[in-house]
């Protein structure tokens, strides 16, 4: 008995209570079973409790099964709902198809078809839930949305993003590293007509020339020592799809020639082999490099450049967009909040201004793995200015960059005044900047709305007069 049977409610829904209890005794032993005369009764019982699979007969009294049918799925789409009649035939088969119904069987019924059935029905189902979890983890781990950034950098990559992703051309995407260059490269692939297709990534250089050639386009049994069998390559199992080369720049000559020759003719020989083997993919390709430099260097064929660099995306680096950093930290705050069941609001405005201040060199893979251990470290409710890795708030001090408000036990501000005085401006300005938006006021500084209303409610009891311009 596997965990599905073991866990599912099957309705039977017949007016005749012979056929009922017949199909009760002979299915409670695998399954959870409640029945009802009509279809109205089931309708009741579907309101009242969850049920996995619904078994029931065509003709009836009042509600017939085709309506109970179409009514149960239109309420309860993830149901499997199977027909029974005794006057079968080829038309109301169809038609129950149409509706939604999962199979069609007459009467007398086969109990042995009928528990192979629902069998097959439940795992189908359990197939089916589990795709469209993994499809709902990808989108939100790689659609575009997971593309953090509202700075005015960021707003031509979104447009050629959107412009590029529903077109076959060739993208080639350029950044630093930790820039997010994979990120884009599956929201290209989710958002495209081959959304449904594979997307096969290859870091190409972690390979040598010759493994990145078989890794490539596979190779046959014999060709070299070790090739005990036939392998496919990632363009094969990329048919129908997206392939994406991890730093294209760094393949070699030899193997740069052979994947111009697939660009341009869409076949290949796997290595060791004569046939051809034909793909349909879209290439995106990634680099850290100036791939014009390498170009006129001599490292990379001026052919293979003109033939990757179609549509050309070009990710800033996070020092040309600080004001990206609070919502970053927001998102990777959320994510690895959740992720070590650690509750922590947000970051304090300290934290955030010396986090805006650095530079940032490993862009914003580093600001995420900054994030993460800041969450796993953390001792209280918010992260401040403390919990920052030591490299990062001496850089900002030996840089002059910013100010950490911890540095001294009373730091200066603007003005004068202590850290409760600091924040207090940098949470009032920030707002007034927003044009009063409490929302976009709490993004900017990177923490939850709920903390910056009881902030707003602290300053209100202190000072009615600048409560009152907080609030209005």
């Amino acid at each position: 008995m596997n965990n599905e049977t073991a866990s599912a409610t099957v309705l039977i829904v017949d007016d005749d209570k012979n056929t009922r209890d017949g199909l009760r005794l002979a299915l409670q032993n695998r399954y959870e079973v409640i029945a009802a005369e009509s279809g109205e009764r089931a309708m009741d019982l579907l309101s009242m409790r969850p049920v996995d699979i619904l078994l029931t007969d065509v003709r009836m009294p009042g509600m017939d099964g085709l309506t109970l049918l179409q009514r149960a799925l239109a309420r309860y789409p993830g149901m499997v709902c199977i027909l029974l009649t005794a006057y079968g035939n080829v038309e109301t088969a169809v038609e129950a198809m149409k509706r939604g119904a999962y199979d069609f069987l007459t009467k007398p019924v086969n109990l042995d078809h009928l528990e192979l059935l629902l069998d097959r029905a439940l795992r189908s189902r359990a197939m089916e839930s589990e795709n469209i979890r993994l499809r709902e983890q990808l989108s939100d781990k790689y659609g575009l949305e997971n593309i953090i950034g509202n700075s005015a950098a960021m707003q031509p990559v979104f447009d050629v993003i959107h412009q590029a992703s529903p077109t076959q051309a060739t993208v080639l995407i350029q950044g630093e590293s930790g820039t997010g260059k994979e990120l884009v490269a599956h929201a290209i692939h989710n958002l495209s007509t081959r959304a449904k297709g594979p997307f096969v990534s290859v870091h190409c250089a972690a390979l040598s020339s010759t493994l990145l050639e078989s890794e490539l386009f596979g190779h046959e049994k014999g060709a070299f020592t070790g090739a005990v069998a036939q392998r496919r390559g990632r363009f094969e199992m990329a048919d129908g799809g997206t392939l994406f080369l991890d730093e294209v720049s760094e393949i070699e000559m030899s193997v740069q020639v052979k994947l111009l020759r697939v660009l341009e003719e869409r076949r290949f020989e796997r290595v060791g082999g004569s046939a051809a083997v034909e793909v349909d993919i879209r290439l995106v390709t990634a680099t850290n490099r100036d791939l014009k430099e390498r170009v006129a260097a001599g490292k990379f064929r001026e052919d293979l450049f003109f033939r990757l660099d179609v549509v050309n995306i070009t990710l800033p680096p996070l020092r040309e967009r600080p004001g990206d950093v609070p919502l970053l930290c927001r998102h990777f705050l959320e994510e690895f909040s959740a992720k070590n069941g650690k509750p922590i609001e947000g970051l304090t405005p300290d934290a955030v201004n010396v986090l805006s201040a650095y530079r940032w060199p490993g862009n914003v893979r580093e600001l995420r793995n900054t994030i993460e251990k800041m969450v796993v470290l953390a001792r209280g409710p918010r992260l401040t200015a403390r919990d920052l890795p030591p490299n990062i708030k001496e850089e900002v001090r030996r840089t002059g960059t910013a100010q950490p408000p911890e540095a001294s036990a009373a730091p200066a501000a603007p003005g004068g005044g202590s850290l409760a005085d600091t924040e207090r401006r940098m949470i009032l300005d920030t707002l007034a900047r927003c044009g009063q938006n409490r929302t976009k006021a709490a993004e900017a500084l990177g923490i939850s709305r709920r903390t910056l209303h009881r902030k707003l409610r602290q300053y209100r009891q202190e000072t009615g007069a600048a409560g009152e311009d907080a609030e209005s």
